[in-house]
């Protein structure tokens, strides 16, 4: 088995103006989760309808398993799983049934797709619900459904595209179990995400794409590493916070703003100056601190730092964020 499962390079797409891919590189390993982010607008969603054969690059390469996703569609798609932001599931027909409706849509005789999906919800502990109506079943239970019905022809790469948007803690730690008992049983996962923390939770290694490019690749410590130590400042007084930002920007040497929390300035900061000299060097020009904290960046401040936007925040552009609902080759 290589190494290497995907390998795209230089892909490019573009829709009317809007240039939604521009020269993308990404490289999947085998036995892996790789975390494609970026904000609403920025590819991802060109990007997996591009990999699993929905779309054809307008430039570029990319295989799977070794087989291009242009020439080779047909055998690219026997290799893959693709669950998208919606369950494209049938609410009359019970979890069984479900799966038993996707083994035959996936051309395995009835006797094996009987098999097949009971093994699925016993594994994946869906058993005790497997009868039950999925109209009848939590949000959390119909994602894991919708899940292992990706999984009827043992897919070597599963796409997945937002897999806990809009679950409860509860039903969104239940999906991360999921996934990392995927990966357990041998299926590689490239999946996007607007939940920085899933991301740093399930990734391997994280690609930001912004803008149709990759801006940043590796895993998430490389990625926070690379931004450096930064600093928060909590301000006795607000109305000291552009004065204060333009004196922790000349005592760091780095751009300081407007904090994520009241009352604050952040910024990158030298590991080597200390919260006492920051608080010493605002005092001098009459900015009193009540806290000064310095911390390793999270990935929510990396993804702020490289893309200039939060995560899922941005105009959408090209494809619609709904364009990869449902699920292929189930």
């Amino acid at each position: 088995m290589p190494e290497t499962l995907l390998e795209a390079e230089g892909l490019r797409k573009r829709f009317g103006t809007t240039q939604a891919l521009d020269g993308v590189d990404l490289t999947v390993p085998n036995g892996s989760i790789i975390g494609l982010l970026g904000p609403n607008g920025a590819g991802k969603t060109t990007m997996l309808r591009v990999l699993s054969t929905l779309t054809r690059p307008d430039a570029g390469r990319a295989t799977i398993a070794g087989f291009d996703v242009v020439r080779d569609a047909a055998r690219v798609r026997s290799v893959i799983g693709l669950a998208g932001q919606s369950a494209a599931l049938d609410e009359k027909l019970t979890g069984y049934e479900n799966l038993l409706m996707f083994g035959r849509l996936s051309r395995l005789t009835e006797r094996d797709a009987k098999a097949r999906a009971t093994e699925l919800l016993a594994h994946y502990d869906l058993a005790a619900a497997a009868d039950k109506l999925v109209s009848t079943y939590s949000g959390g239970m119909r994602r894991r459904l919708d899940l292992i019905s990706s999984l009827i022809v043992s897919p070597r790469l599963l796409f997945l595209d937002e897999p806990t948007t809009g679950l409860d803690p509860r039903s969104r730690n239940e999906i991360w179990a999921t996934v990392r008992q995927l990966v357990a049983d041998g299926t590689t996962v490239l999946l996007t995400t607007q939940y920085l923390d899933e991301a740093d939770q399930l990734a391997d290694r994280i690609t930001i794409v912004d803008h149709g490019r990759v801006v940043a690749d590796g895993t998430p410590g490389m990625l926070k590493s690379a931004i450096g130590t930064r600093v928060r400042v909590q301000l006795a007084d607000d109305a000291d916070q552009a004065r204060a930002a333009r004196a922790l920007t000349e005592l760091t040497g780095s751009p300081a703003g407007p904090g994520s929390r009241p009352h604050t300035i952040e910024g990158a900061c030298d590991p080597a100056l200390k919260a006492p000299a920051i608080v010493r060097g605002l005092d001098v020009v009459g900015i009193a601190a009540e806290d000064v904290l310095l911390h390793t960046p999270s990935l929510d401040e990396v993804f702020l730092t490289l893309t200039g936007s939060q995560a899922g925040v941005s105009t959408p552009a090209g494809v619609p964020a709904d364009a990869l609902e449902g699920s292929v080759n189930r």
